[in-house]
Order: structure tokens, then C-alpha cells, then sequence
């Protein structure tokens, strides 16, 4: 890409001579050798204040490889959560954003993910919700990106104002800002997981990107206040909530009808046996584990064809 940028300076005012007949080649030849020294000389004063929040962010980058904080970081989340899903999430997704301020975003992704995970889908499985180990990985993934444009670190931020020319704080705070309205598609992947497209169909997978496009189109309309005017403040409202309903029709139509239907441990055999091929059955499981505690969790159980309900 240097190379490409370097050949372009160099050609550009000759070429242009070229194409409108002028005959001042040699002078616009010159003068693109003076644009390739000035882009050079710009381009070095700008590394100044990256070299300087790159090796700053360096320092974070020791502290948190080196001493083992990271995974102190995750099992304070883990206790701060309480057995809540939400508030593991929220926790994982402030987790991400502090390491994200001195680690790379794929050694962030794989510390959190490595520790956090595996939690994360078993509190699920505790509050009756099965999340994919891909979603939370998404999740995880997601929150380290943001980490990038998160002040006071935020070294994407400071390469974007070396380009713009300006102030590299404000360009992270405004960035952070904007960043902030996409913050909850990553809560989206958790709680309806067919926005992954996991065993849909292709009619289905369709139907489910048609959808969430109109609702990212109405969830920008109501962040940016403007639709096809000026919003007021309940069209904002509104927009909101038709978005969010897009998003995840079933939080409204639980409300109305079970999403499950409840069948007493001994119907088991039978249910399985009244389950189509290729479905699961949906178990909740309640015990107390080898200390004495209370246990509970959901899981899924495959229904294969040509099975009976005992097999």
C-alpha cells in the first residue's frame, strides 16, 4: 500500500499535465517529488504522538501480560455477577473495554473469552437460557473493537486524527460516543441467537436478514434523531421500540403465550416419542451437586429419526 501511495504522488501532476497537453512535465515531475518529501516529513511528525500512545499502551500491555491481573479481573467479575446473566454480560463487556486499552484485540479477545466463556454459557444454562459458545465468543470479540476508540487509550483514535489533522482526545470520545449505539447488538447475539443464522433455513435465514435490516435502519433513525424529518422525542421513543421488537419479537410474545409447554419428568418418553425428527426437547434440570448445593440447569436433547421415545 506504501508502494502504491509513493507511485501515486510521483505520477500524479505528470499525468494530469500529460492528459490536458501542457508542456510543463519536468516542473510537475518535481513538484510530485516535493508532495512525496512533504507526505514523508507530515507522516513522521504525526508518528510522534502515536509512537508516544503506542508505547504508553505498552506499559498497559506488561501490567496485564505479565502479572496475571487479567485473570484476577475475570474471576471479580464472575463474583460481581452473582449468578445474574445481565450482569456478567455488563461486567464482560467493561472487562473487554479496560484490557482492550492495552492489549491487542486478539489477545484481548483471548484472554476474556478463555476465562470468561465458559461461565457465561453455564449462568446461562442456570437463568433458562441456552447461549452457542459462538455467541458469547461474538460478544467477547465485539466489546474488544470498541476497546480501540475508548478513551484515555484509544490508539485507533489517535491514528484517525494523525489523518484528519485533529485533536486525537476528541476524535475518541466522539468516536466512543458513536460506538456506543451499536453496544447493544452484541447483548443481541446472546438473547436471540438466530441473528447468527444457527440452524435456520435458507427461506428462514432471508426472512431473519430482511428484518433486522429494517431494525438497524430504525435503531440508526432513532440514535441520529432524524427519519425522514427531525425526530420528536416520542417518534424517538417509538423507533425504539419497533426496533427492539424487530430484534426480538419473542420478548413480547412470551408475554402473551408460553414460549414452552411443561410436561412432568415420567411424560418424558413420550414427548420425545410426539417430537418431530431433527427437533429438540427442551430439559430443565434441578438437583443438588456433590456439596450439597442447589442445583439447576437446561439443556437440549436431540430427537434422531427412526428413534423411539425410550431410545
Amino acid at each position: 500500500a506504501a508502494a502504491y501511495m509513493i507511485f501515486i504522488l510521483l505520477t500524479q501532476r505528470p499525468l494530469m499535465a500529460m492528459f490536458r497537453g501542457e508542456s510543463q512535465f519536468m516542473n510537475d515531475v518535481k513538484a510530485g517529488v516535493l508532495d512525496l518529501i512533504d507526505g514523508l516529513v507530515t507522516g513522521a511528525r504525526n508518528m510522534i504522538g502515536i509512537g508516544i500512545a503506542t508505547a504508553t499502551a505498552g506499559i498497559i500491555v506488561g501490567a496485564v501480560s505479565q502479572t496475571g491481573v487479567g485473570s484476577a479481573l475475570a474471576d471479580v467479575v464472575e463474583v460481581l455477577s452473582g449468578g445474574n446473566i445481565l450482569a456478567i454480560l455488563f461486567l464482560t463487556a467493561v472487562l473487554s473495554l479496560i484490557l482492550g486499552m492495552g492489549l491487542p484485540t486478539t489477545a484481548n479477545y483471548i484472554v476474556v473469552s478463555a476465562l470468561l466463556a465458559p461461565v457465561i454459557v453455564t449462568l446461562g444454562q442456570q437463568n433458562g437460557l441456552i447461549v452457542p459458545l459462538i455467541a458469547v465468543h461474538l460478544f467477547v470479540f465485539y466489546f474488544g473493537i470498541m476497546a480501540d476508540v475508548t478513551p484515555p487509550v484509544g490508539l485507533a483514535s489517535f491514528a484517525a486524527a494523525a489523518v484528519s489533522g485533529g485533536d486525537p482526545i476528541r476524535t475518541g470520545l466522539v468516536a466512543f460516543f458513536y460506538s456506543l449505539r451499536t453496544a447493544a447488538l452484541p447483548f443481541l447475539f446472546i438473547f436471540n441467537t438466530e441473528l447468527l443464522l444457527i440452524g435456520v433455513t435458507w427461506g428462514q435465514g432471508l426472512f431473519i436478514f430482511v428484518v433486522a435490516t429494517v431494525a438497524m435502519l430504525l435503531f440508526a433513525a432513532a440514535t441520529q434523531g432524524w427519519f425522514l424529518a427531525r425526530n420528536r422525542f416520542y417518534e424517538t421513543i417509538a423507533l425504539l421500540l419497533i426496533a427492539f421488537t424487530l430484534f426480538r419479537p419473542g420478548f413480547w410474545m412470551d408475554m402473551v403465550y408460553p414460549p414452552y409447554s411443561e410436561e412432568a419428568p415420567t411424560e418424558i418418553v413420550q414427548a420425545a416419542e410426539e417430537t418431530p425428527a431433527g427437533e429438540r426437547l427442551r430439559l430443565r434440570v434441578s438437583g443438588v451437586n456433590d456439596l450439597g448445593d442447589p442445583l439447576e440447569f437446561v439443556a437440549l436433547l436431540p430427537i434422531g429419526a427412526g428413534e423411539t421415545g425410550a431410545e
